[in-house]
């Protein structure tokens, strides 16, 4: 391409982080909307996990109990007093969300499964500062809330499930029942931990999913605690703690374990508060585009893999709290449709072409075409960042993933070793290189 300067710039020589891969979470509520066509249910999970013809998603997250997308709320165990588990059950997960599991276990077998908890049994928890409910401290009642773990990923085993790795608690800032000063940590390295290892438990311990600010923070002091340490095999994240992803890569594999749901009654990146609807999830183009700048992040700041939050609901998609989030697949009941979402198209374009075992490598924009300045971006280092990312996929290949943010569509041309490549990019829009070598 003769006379033409790059605008992008792929160096394959400057690396970063180590690439896992993508995946998305199974919830009660979207297997009940997917019942409501079942003869689509195949097409619907391939284009979820098949390598080929879908997003080629490789991880399934998945309530240890309920989440606030389960038909109600519930606990493997609500004996108050069962400290020996004696009543444990996965009765209920056998109704709605094992099936799930089990039906894009039909699409692609090797999918990564792991697990956390919204909410302990109720009987777990007790009354703390101004009235807050919080998890109990005595060493039985942790003991059993250590059991409760490991039933569940034997549970799940003895079902033909393998439970990879478990994360002790979903959001413990702003979990219903919190977890008073280190007590967090000191259920892993005093009581989870050691009974995986008596009860020869396989799954991992990771230290997720840290989603409030102080999360963060809680993080970063169970990374510097040698023996708690000794346990935990890498940090689930998601949500205000993007900030202290480059801190606790050196100590682990770093996982971003929710996407964010859209449709904020606050402030939020990428998200003007006056577009909430208290009736209707946000599933449309503008979600698209905070999609992929969330993955852009995410990815810049160094995590190894991506975890979409609901991969299916229904038109309504409402919690159990009554509030409308988005999916990446949207089933119609009445018309009895799926519909893939703009923000399904973003993750796609990401997770079909940079695969597990990737490398992601520096992409610079030396012609200020995709850059996005420090008063648009929402970045914990501020300064400047390039609307693009870049990997190296284990067969060689280069991908480049470039996003316009302008009204009017853009032509870019990127840089790929010795040459160049030239495309056009539609307004508000994204697109894919993929160089084979």
């Amino acid at each position: 391409m003769t006379g033409t300067t790059a605008d992008l710039t792929v160096d394959a020589n400057t690396t970063y982080q180590h690439w896992d891969g993508f995946g998305g979470t199974f919830n009660e509520m979207g297997w009940d909307a997917l019942s409501a066509v079942t003869s689509q249910i195949p097409a619907a999970l391939k284009l979820l996990f098949d390598s080929s013809d879908g997003a080629n998603f490789v991880y399934g997250r998945l309530p240890l109990g309920a989440s606030d997308y389960a038909m109600s709320w519930y606990t493997l165990d609500d004996t108050a007093g069962d400290y020996s588990m004696a009543n444990f059950s996965i009765a209920r997960d056998q109704q709605k969300l094992i099936p799930y599991i089990k039906a894009a276990l039909q699409v692609r077998p090797d999918i990564h499964l792991f697990a956390s908890p919204w909410n302990p049994p109720t009987w777990m928890t007790g009354t703390g500062d101004a009235g807050s409910t919080v998890m109990k401290s005595d060493a039985q009642t942790l003991q059993a809330y250590a059991l409760y773990f490991a039933k569940f990923v034997e549970a799940y085993a003895q079902q033909g499930l393998t439970i990879e790795a478990v994360h002790p608690q979903n959001e413990p800032g702003y979990a219903w029942a919190k977890w008073p000063g280190n007590l967090y940590i000191d259920f892993i390295k005093t009581y989870l931990g050691p009974t995986f290892a008596q009860r020869n438990v396989a799954a991992e311990i990771w230290c997720g999913t840290m989603s409030a600010p102080s999360d963060g923070t809680l993080a970063l002091a169970l990374a510097s605690d040698p023996q708690a340490m000794t346990y935990v095999k890498g940090f689930g994240l998601q949500w205000n703690t993007l900030s202290v992803v480059s801190s606790l890569a050196s100590h682990g594999p770093v996982m971003q374990t929710e996407h964010r749901c859209g449709n904020y009654t606050f402030t939020a990146p990428y998200w003007n508060v006056n577009n909430y609807d208290a009736n209707t999830p946000q599933n449309d183009h503008a979600y698209g585009e905070a999609t992929w700048q969330l993955l852009r992040d995410w990815i810049s700041a160094g995590v190894n893999s991506y975890i979409d939050w609901n991969m299916v609901l229904d038109t309504t998609g409402k919690s159990l709290t009554g509030w409308p989030q988005n999916a990446l697949l949207v089933v119609d009941r009445s018309a009895k449709t799926v519909t893939p979402t703009p923000a399904y198209y973003a993750f796609r374009q990401f997770s079909q072409f940079i695969v597990p075992g990737a490398t992601r490598i520096r992409i610079s924009d030396s012609n200020d075409v995709v850059t996005v300045s420090a008063d648009s971006f929402e970045y914990p280092d501020g300064g400047v960042v390039t609307n693009a990312v870049a990997f190296k996929n284990p067969d060689g290949s280069i991908v480049a993933e470039v996003y316009n943010s302008g009204d009017s569509s853009r032509t870019v041309t990127v840089g790929v070793a010795s040459a160049l490549y030239q495309f056009a990019i539609p307004a508000h829009g994204w697109a894919t290189l993929r160089v084979a070598q």
